[in-house]
């Protein structure tokens, strides 16, 4: 999700529009309270962990910070206001369980559009269910606004409300932070397919159902979904084992590579990720780096060569720059858009013997292009170098807890042994007063 979003932000900047873009940050839920409280720490520091530990990622995939990244926490104030507004309109209430206030509900049946972008209807929603209503709701289908806390949770988990104290709900975290920061309506609204119901269906329920009549028109002007991931043609969950975090294939696939290989597919398809997929993008980004290199190209670009490819190749009349533009235009259809940039690259490999000029601007054009997608910033040697090892990083990491062991009991066969078993496999370990480092070795033809 967060490099598909990167495409469209880059896409956009590139044909001169003015972007803002926000990525919102929930930091507060259920399941990060029950984390906290198991680790023994506070939820902000829970969060800010797992913030710092995102901002990494994204650097590494060159994914652009956003304008804005709000956090839930920080808008509890916006979120009771539209709370406020949905019972003025009769589309929240507080019903009590057990004789005290209970949650605050948005009720579904009293907005006549929901169901409309998921293209679910609410007898088919009602025809679904396989649950009781739970207490304090009228309706299985009304979602929570406002959660009352509970006696047990921890004080940092709870602000003061008209409601009584509590936090907000997931769905209108994100209501309150958009329209707080792009006005009501915005332009674009993004996220993975699996959020489009229920998470934006009630988004849009609760800021039509807050601003309607008053600003008629839609919350979102345009909605966009990305495809999930699947791992060997399956779906990727901790059930079946094939679940991993990007910091974890970023130990064995060069950052560009990864990029690339989640871009080649357009972005709503499903993806399939493999080993054999990530060697094939490899590959395909050696070949574009190749037809840099055979011109002299072959070096990595600051950020002033950047802007000055990039406003090159988006003014050119070559008829492959005008096909990737006509491609991007199409839904960000980055499988042609790569395959025009395949062609630049063979016409630079047929032209760079008889006329090196011509083929240096035409390498140049190609990789202006690859730019507007974030690809090709780096020196042709760094992904010539890179590979995909078939071990872990934490199986890394044992092995060289084991060599460490097997030196310190002078069982030096075996530590070399290890070293050796590394090294067949594409992992270089470096040792030094500090301790043992790894690196993945050049890729072994």
């Amino acid at each position: 999700m967060l490099v598909a979003f990167d495409l469209l932000r880059r896409w956009l900047m590139a044909t001169g529009l003015r972007v803002t873009f926000v990525r919102n940050i929930t930091d507060i839920d259920d399941k990060i309270i029950r984390r906290a409280v198991e680790r023994g720490i506070s939820i902000a520091s829970l969060t800010q962990e797992m913030i710092a530990s995102m901002a990494q990622d994204c650097a590494a995939l060159n994914i652009l910070p956003p304008d804005h990244e709000p956090r839930a926490t920080q808008y509890v104030p916006q979120m009771l206001s539209i709370i406020e507004r949905l019972e003025h309109k009769g589309l929240a209430y507080q019903d009590p369980v057990q004789g005290a206030p209970g949650d605050v509900h948005y009720a579904v049946r009293g907005f006549a559009g929901y169901g409309l972008l998921s293209g679910k209807s609410i007898e088919e929603l009602r025809a679904g269910e396989r649950v009781a209503v739970a207490d304090g709701k009228r309706d299985p289908l009304d979602f929570v606004l406002w959660k009352r806390a509970k006696p047990d949770e921890p004080q940092d988990a709870i602000w003061p409300s008209p409601y009584g104290p509590g936090r907000p709900g997931w769905h209108i975290e994100c209501s309150a932070m958009s329209c707080d920061l792009l006005g009501y309506p915005f332009d674009i609204h993004g996220g993975g397919a699996d959020l489009q119901f229920p998470h934006h269906e009630n988004e849009i329920a609760q800021s039509e159902g807050a601003y309607r009549p008053e600003i008629d028109e839609p919350f979102v002007r345009l909605w966009m979904h990305n495809g999930f991931v699947r791992i060997d043609d399956e779906k990727m969950s901790k059930s079946l084992g094939n679940f991993f975090t990007i910091k974890e294939v970023l130990a064995r696939v060069h950052p560009e590579v990864l990029r690339g290989f989640l871009l080649r597919t357009h972005y709503r398809s499903p993806l399939n990720y493999s080993d054999v997929a990530i060697e094939e993008t490899r590959q395909s980004l050696i070949r574009l780096y190749n037809a840099l290199e055979v011109v002299g190209l072959g070096s990595a670009v600051n950020a002033s060569e950047r802007a000055a490819l990039t406003a090159g190749a988006m003014a050119s009349a070559h008829p492959q720059a005008q096909a990737f533009r006509a491609a991007m235009d199409d839904d960000l259809n980055t499988p042609e858009a790569f395959a025009c940039l395949f062609a630049l690259a063979n016409e630079v490999q047929r032209l760079h013997a008889a006329d090196l000029s011509h083929a240096k601007e035409v390498a140049t054009l190609m990789r202006g292009l690859a730019l507007t997608l974030g690809m090709l910033e780096y020196a042709a040697a760094a992904i010539k170098q890179s590979g995909v090892t078939d071990i872990s990083s934490d199986e890394i990491e044992r092995l060289i807890q084991a060599r460490a062991q097997a030196k310190a009991d002078k069982r030096y066969s075996d530590a070399d042994a290890i070293r050796a078993d590394l090294l067949s496999r594409g992992v270089v370990l470096e040792d030094s007063p500090q301790g043992t480092t790894w690196r993945l070795v050049a890729h072994r033809e």
